[in-house]
């Protein structure tokens, strides 16, 4: 249907995309409920409705070419400042550990989908390869990975629905899990327990809001973010072209994966800016204001992962990829808490690690800080953001297995 707005008002979508973003960032600060949602799931709602009512178009200029041309790439290197290989394992070994045996649950769980949908759902390898990528990283992953495997503006349109309603069921459930009295009969949560005690943060503020507090950013400090990555985004595309015409993806199974895997500008992003974190990381650490500024640019990258096809079309054409996506949830969930059960691990450190497999960075922090669990906020965004940096070369192998 035509939506009120024209995907060619550019000014008129970036208005709508931003006041929606503003208002998910400030609901979150501002009211309990929206804190424990996390902005990143309100963003993805508002959205949603706003693509199914007809106000903004599914398909724009905006977010094809500015959101995931320019935005997306840019806000990794920002992101990926506090991505010391070596500080991840010195500080968040637990969390770690957690993260690597989820990840082995997402292939688990691609392999067991592929194997029982195969048949009814046409070029599932592929998007076994990019939900791998996003249950293992993040929505980055799965952009870098639609591109490598050229996967059908049809079929990535209803993954990304079939993703986004999974991603709301998903979130649902581990916010319920953290709350329930028989689940925690099972674990340890000692994090739970200090927040039930201790009650709201001080002046009655929001944990996101006390998370996000005022920090001292001057202006050479956004100068030198934004100027850093925007010079590592031009290196690694680059560095990606270069690839593409030294293996030509035309000379077998092995050429096409090297060829994906050594020219996405994504591989690459990840390489620069994980070196950079981590061998010079004096300098990292005093470019203050990058972690705010790219969650900035990932916010806008949740709205727009919302608004690629209707609710109705997913439902009606495409509601096995929804299963799909929800078994490899499910059994990433399960070798999560399992293995956390072995471990003898926190069910707070189980339940954030899961999230930083499915949702990312953001969104695992996110609920770090909205339930109260600030100890785990920066391990949360660090183990998250080392699954940007592994989760690409995974889906690809992936889907190179399943032979997408």
């Amino acid at each position: 249907m035509d939506s009120l707005i024209h995907s060619d008002n550019t000014w008129a979508l970036m208005s709508v995309m931003m006041a929606a973003v503003a208002a998910s960032i400030y609901l979150e600060q501002r009211y309990r409920w929206a804190s424990r949602v996390t902005g990143a799931v309100i963003a993805i709602v508002i959205a949603l409705i706003l693509v199914n009512t007809g106000v903004i178009p599914s398909s724009a200029p905006l977010y094809d070419d500015v959101v995931w041309g320019y935005i997306v790439p840019a806000a990794i290197p920002l992101l990926l400042f506090q991505t010391n290989i070596r500080k991840i394992w010195r500080e968040t070994g637990q969390l770690l550990a957690i993260f690597i045996i989820g990840s082995f649950g997402t292939i688990a769980g691609a392999v067991i989908g592929c194997a029982l949908l195969q048949n009814s759902i046409e070029g599932l390898p592929k998007v076994a390869a990019m939900m791998t990528g996003s249950y293992i990283g993040g929505s980055v992953n799965f952009a870098a990975l639609a591109d490598a495997f050229k996967v059908s503006g049809t079929l990535l349109s209803s993954a990304i629905v079939a993703d986004n309603l999974n991603m709301a069921i998903y979130f649902l459930i581990l916010l319920g899990v953290a709350g329930n009295a028989f689940v925690r009969r099972f674990y340890e949560h000692p994090l739970i327990d200090e927040v039930e005690e201790k009650g709201v943060s001080e002046e009655g503020k929001t944990l996101a809001a006390a998370y996000w507090g005022r920090k001292d950013v001057s202006l050479r400090d956004i100068a030198m973010c934004l100027t850093y990555t925007v010079i590592v985004v031009t290196v690694s595309k680059a560095i990606g072209g270069v690839f593409v015409t030294l293996v030509p993806p035309d000379g077998g199974w092995l050429a096409k994966m090297c060829s994906a895997f050594l020219g996405s500008q994504y591989v690459w992003l990840t390489v620069l800016s994980v070196g950079f974190a981590s061998f010079f990381e004096k300098q990292a650490s005093s470019m203050h204001g990058a972690q705010e500024i790219g969650t900035l640019f990932i916010y806008m990258f949740f709205f727009i992962i919302g608004v690629p096809a209707s609710i109705m079309e997913i439902l009606m054409n495409a509601p096995l990829l929804l299963v799909f996506c929800l078994i490899m949830v499910a059994v990433n969930m399960l070798f999560c808490l399992v293995g956390g059960k072995i471990l003898n691990f926190p069910l707070e450190d189980i339940l954030i690690a899961s999230n930083a497999n499915i949702g990312g960075p953001t969104t695992a922090a996110g609920m770090a800080i909205s339930q109260g669990w600030t100890r785990l906020v920066g391990p949360a965004m660090l183990v998250g953001t080392f699954g940007y940096a592994i989760g690409t070369y995974i889906g690809i192998i992936v889907g190179s297995m399943l032979g997408a």
